[in-house]
């Protein structure tokens, strides 16, 4: 009796934990856990041998052969950055990125969180081998960063959520065009040609009116992203243009969808039978008409990125933290953390990131661009800022393309691991005491 009543509650339990706001973020540090627990303990070998093995997909004559650790971060990322593409369109279009207004605080607190870790981490690594972890520490992991928010409890202010929300998605913004120009390799322009005449064939298709979605993925993924990824361009930057030509609008507007939906409810009320498990025709006409309506109201970029929110952030996510954050920790670590691309980006994620959130808010409050959000005080600007400095995954990301020296690679996860930490366990403690009050 007792294994049934356990039966019957974990599944709602677990159903209610994976509806959290924070639960992205908890399974997200359980599987940094595992891997760093992992990779040190004396099944390390099977860890790194697992991200190494080779994976070979296609035929004779075109085969592309990868370690399956680049399968993830040119594969599964590239979906990644696909919903962070349609996520970028659907608040450029109708959300917190729609109007100058709405946009120019987020948008100048994103850019002071990238320039001032930077200059930060360039400083302290200019003409040294690692210079080229600059854009390590501009990084931020909206997954992460919202879930700490949500862990300070129901008083904080939806416009402080909002704005989190917003300068994280102006800064994926920013960190693609890092990747797409700053940490591409050599460029095969054939290639990038082949994929820039997929993605005007997905224009034409969105021109003409095409909604299924699934039209979209053969040229989105057997044109834009294979091109992309044979080219030199980082195949993630494929997923977001890919995503920027997805159809944002409906075929119906809601008034007329409200109207059709209660005339067809009428029609089942209306329908007469003896009541089985089955439908008549009449109800199942009826039931596939109000399904063809809910389709033609949704717009594909909206369904899509709904659909897709559960497999990112429960699957993608944690699969690219359990291959990149395993890391040696054998290390001197106190050697690791004073080493020059240590400190820029520890200082860049801890204290670069709050400060250029901080002072590109206040600088765009006083020339009276941007307002500060309602309800919300300069303190707690600075506590989000603190969060926006959890770099994680998208940071890690950014190693990968950045270093190819192993010791350079294990050095700067310490570093981001370490940095994340700290400006999480900050950022918390001051939004938990500014809201108490």
């Amino acid at each position: 009796m007792a294994e049934k009543k356990l039966t019957s509650v974990l599944p709602d339990a677990v159903i209610r934990f994976f509806k959290k706001p924070s639960a992205p973020g908890i399974l997200l540090i359980f599987v940094t856990i595992v891997a760093l627990i992992w990779a040190n303990s004396q099944g390390s070998n099977i860890y790194y041998e697992l991200w190494q093995h080779k994976i070979t997909v296609g035929f004779s004559g075109g085969v592309i052969s990868k370690p399956l650790l680049l399968w993830i971060n040119d594969g599964l990322m590239a979906i990644f950055f696909f919903t962070i593409g349609l996520e970028i369109k659907r608040e450029i279009i109708a959300g917190e990125l729609s109007t100058w207004k709405k946009a120019a605080m987020p948008l100048f607190a994103a850019l002071g969180g990238m320039i001032i870790p930077a200059i930060i981490f360039i400083a302290f690594n200019k003409g040294t081998p690692a210079s080229d972890g600059w854009g390590i520490p501009m990084a931020t992991d909206i997954a992460f960063s919202l879930g700490i928010l949500s862990l300070v409890g129901k008083k904080v202010p939806l416009t402080l959520k909002i704005f989190l929300t917003a300068f994280a998605i102006v800064d994926d913004l920013g960190a693609v065009l890092i990747i797409a120009f700053f940490y591409s390799s050599k460029i095969i322009l054939s290639n990038v040609a082949l994929g820039a005449f997929f993605l005007i064939v997905m224009i034409i298709m969105n021109w003409i009116g095409v909604r299924n979605k699934l039209a979209y993925a053969i040229p989105g993924i057997a044109g834009i992203w294979l091109a992309f990824l044979l080219s030199g361009v980082h195949a993630t930057v494929a997923g977001v243009l890919a995503a920027l030509v997805i159809p944002a609008s409906t075929a119906i507007n809601k008034q007329d969808f409200k109207q059709a939906i209660i005339n067809l409810a009428g029609g089942i009320r209306a329908s007469k039978g003896k009541e089985t498990r089955f439908l008549s025709k009449d109800e199942q006409s009826v039931v596939t008409s109000i399904r063809e309506k809910c389709e033609h109201v949704e717009p594909p970029l909206q369904s899509l990125e709904h659909s897709l929110h559960p497999l990112v952030m429960f699957f993608i996510m944690p699969v690219f933290a359990l291959s990149n954050t395993g890391v040696a920790l054998n290390t001197n670590l106190l050697k690791v953390a004073t080493e020059p691309s240590s400190v820029g980006i520890i200082l860049g994620l801890v204290i670069g990131k709050p400060l250029g959130i901080f002072f590109f808010s206040w600088l765009a409050h006083k020339m009276r661009i941007g307002q500060l959000p309602t309800g919300v005080n300069w303190l707690q600007i600075w506590g989000v800022g603190l969060l926006g400095g959890i770099g994680f995954t998208m940071a890690l990301f950014i190693t990968s393309l950045a270093y190819s020296e192993p010791a350079l690679i294990n050095s700067a996860k310490i570093s981001i691991l370490v940095a994340s930490v700290i400006a999480g366990i900050a950022g918390y403690l001051i939004l938990r005491k500014t809201l108490r009050h």
